[in-house]
């Protein structure tokens, strides 16, 4: 299919409401600074996170909110089931002490159980505070779990299953702690299944109550609590429903883990609040663990699907060989989005080609941006969409401060609205330094504007802030931005890159090269010449010498999820990357570069 077939076909009715945008522009000492506001109405009706469970469970018993696998069908709970049996968990938990205000820690994989027990807890007003898996399964370096904990400072804990935490749940640090399991259960644990016998217990939680505790990410430091009142995360819900004119309820099918505010808040509280059906997925955007992805994809037609950057070029694959999965999944979708991390508009390319081969019609594609302190979602893509990168205007009610932050249009993005979270558990410091003298968060991160003439086309996402370096000539580098852009040029071959280079003389890339690709072109100097092709076509487009590659070197393996290198979305924390490869990075910008580095002129 060529470029001008694919370009004219038609997008499907993604059922977006219109777009709004007020523009607010000011003159300071670092140039103009424009505050973009969403003016549309949204409801502030709900403001509690059980509110919505009380309301499916009277209007839709019957119908489904949560699937999981059991074998080669589905386990499912219905809102009426749910309701119940939250209410009765709620009962089991304050028997055991759990009150307002006491967290409940969550050491569990996405799951049926690990929602039921943290709206159980959220009713009560106990914060639900899930934790990475990847903090306590067998193996794990307990140091985080333990920093997690004396964070947190948590009243009980759940564990889906005792066995896979048995090391974490034996540590010092969780002594002394009523412990309820769904599966595996020690000597002395609390089973679920007794929990569900208790005396039901209505929702008691208020608008103020926290929640959720959810960790930050670390990446600049060790992780912070960052507290997410039930009117965040029921607002923020709210807002994004008033982006669509769609009274349907959605059907997902999604992995992203509930540890995290996309997955905790965007997805699963998303679908609740909208009366929705989550099928929950086990896959996860890795070698080896992605076949249960496209199995459930293959089963279910969802209407609305987000994944990763790193799932989407995995799936990309899938589509293009299989007509009947291609066919599933383009029956009823009417949004595709990506979040955790930019996306190569290669991939997006991709996708929408084999949509208007299978259906004749391009798939919007969406994307969300904020951060765990801002709901997640400050903005989102709510118009019909082909361009990567984008990451969309304020959601109803949010507003976005844009300060300049150096030549080329760049801005340092702020937001406020009814999403922010207050700030950081037990930590006024850090609170008072996230927001600005206005009480907007400031998220690190850089944007531009799509058109620098008409604001209303969007923002651009240029990076994380703590991310850019400068060349040892004083050249700025935009690392986010760079990545993207090299991942893309490269066509596929690659699934993520790490770009290094503070203080060198040139940009270097370590690059993690896709199996499927690797497979497909065969021996390693198709691979070579693919990458070195498709940088050097990149190099002759850049502008400047921050936007070309002077090296490149090929990584053996993939990112290490269990060292935090490659987070639960898929992202790479970039300077855990180079770190953790101190001879490769030697390697890589070595005064007279070995075999396996790849020169640019």
């Amino acid at each position: 299919m060529d470029g001008s077939t694919l370009n004219t076909a038609p997008f499907r009715d993604a059922r977006y409401a219109p777009r709004a945008l007020e523009v607010e522009r000011s003159q300071g000492e670092g140039g103009e600074t424009l505050i973009l506001r969403n003016p549309m109405p949204y409801s502030d009706a709900v403001r509690t996170t059980t509110a919505p469970l009380a309301r499916w469970a009277a209007e839709a018993p019957d119908r489904i909110w949560l699937a999981e696998r059991d074998g080669e069908g589905w386990r499912t709970v219905t809102y009426a089931q749910a309701r119940s049996r939250v209410e009765a968990l709620a009962g089991g938990l304050a028997a055991l002490g759990l009150h307002r205000g006491q967290p409940l820690l969550i050491l569990a994989r996405n799951g049926i159980d690990h929602a039921l027990i943290a709206y159980a807890a959220m009713s009560l007003g106990a914060p639900a505070a899930p934790v990475s898996p990847q903090y306590g399964l067998k193996g794990a370096d307990l140091t985080r779990l333990q920093h997690a904990v004396e964070r947190l400072k948590p009243a009980a804990v759940y564990a889906d299953d005792a066995e896979a935490f048995s090391d974490a749940l034996a540590a010092p640090f969780l002594a002394g702690l009523p412990v309820v399991v769904s599966r595996n259960a020690r000597p002395g644990d609390v089973a679920f299944e007794a929990l569900l016998k208790s005396s039901p217990l209505p929702p008691t939680a208020q608008p103020d109550d926290v929640a959720k505790l959810l960790l930050t990410s670390g990446s600049t430091g060790k992780p912070k609590a960052v507290v997410c009142t039930h009117a965040n995360i029921a607002l923020n819900a709210a807002q994004i429903e008033a982006c669509y004119a769609d009274p349907e309820p959605p059907v997902l099918v999604n992995s992203a883990p509930w540890s995290h505010s996309l997955g905790a808040n965007a997805i699963l509280h998303m679908v609740l609040h909208r009366g929705g059906t989550l099928y929950i997925d086990a896959g996860q955007p890795v070698p080896g663990r992605f076949a249960e992805t496209v199995r459930n994809l293959s089963e279910v037609a969802t209407t609305y699907h987000n994944m990763v950057p790193a799932g989407w070029g995995m799936f990309v694959g899938e589509l293009e060989r299989d007509p009947a999965l291609a066919a599933k999944f383009f029956e009823k979708v009417r949004v595709l989005q990506y979040g955790g991390a930019s996306m190569a508009q290669s991939i997006l390319d991709r996708v929408q080609a084999v949509a208007v081969r299978t259906v004749g019609e391009r798939i919007t594609f969406a994307a969300g941006y904020g951060a765990t302190e801002t709901g997640p979602t400050a903005c989102n893509i709510h118009w019909l969409n082909a361009r990567s990168g984008m990451v969309g205007l304020p959601t109803p009610g949010t507003a976005v401060k844009l300060v300049p932050a150096g030549d080329g249009g760049k801005f340092e993005i702020r937001v406020k609205g009814p999403q922010v979270s207050p700030g950081y558990l037990d930590q006024p410091e850090a609170t008072a330094q996230a927001f600005d003298e206005e009480g907007f968060y400031r998220l690190g991160d850089a944007a531009r504007l799509a058109d620098p003439e008409d604001a209303a086309a969007g923002l651009v996402f240029d990076g994380r802030l703590v991310e850019n370096f400068k060349l040892a000539s004083g050249t700025f580098v935009a690392a986010g931005a760079l990545r993207v852009a090299a991942v893309s040029a490269i066509g596929g071959v690659v699934s993520d890159a790490v770009v290094c280079g503070e203080g060198q003389e040139g940009v270097g890339l370590m690059l993690f090269v896709d199996a499927k690709a690797a497979e497909r072109l065969g021996a390693p100097d198709a691979v070579r010449a693919a990458i070195v092709e498709g940088l050097s076509r990149m190099n002759a487009a850049a502008k400047g010498g921050g936007g070309r590659i002077a090296r490149a070197l090929i990584l053996d393996g993939a990112p290490d999820a269990a060292s935090g290198e490659l987070t639960d979305k898929g992202y790479i924390n970039q300077a855990l990357a180079r770190d953790r490869r101190p001879k490769e990075l030697e390697r890589l910008f070595a005064e007279s570069p070995g075999e396996g580095v790849m020169v640019f002129s």
